[in-house]
């Protein structure tokens, strides 16, 4: 659950939420994200947040986005 309240910006809460269900293994490897709609829809915020959210997790090397695919959960390094 996001809290608008919190001094963390929306975005990187929904990052962190989609990465510990990475951790968590709720989402897999190779397995696609859900889509921004759903995102926005389940979480309640615009698509820049989840865009933004996604393009962290692409920092941290958690998600790859394939040009016209899709973006997916990376594999996990050794």
């Amino acid at each position: 659950m996001l809290d608008e309240m919190s001094p963390v910006a929306l975005y990187i809460q929904l990052a962190d939420l989609l990465a510990k269900q990475i951790e968590e293994g709720k989402l897999k490897p190779r397995q696609p994200l859900p889509s921004e709609a759903t995102l926005q829809q389940e979480h309640g915020v615009a698509r820049g947040t989840v865009r933004a959210a996604v393009r962290l997790l692409r920092e941290r090397g958690l998600v790859v986005t394939l040009p016209a695919r899709g973006t997916y959960v990376a594999e996990k390094k050794p």
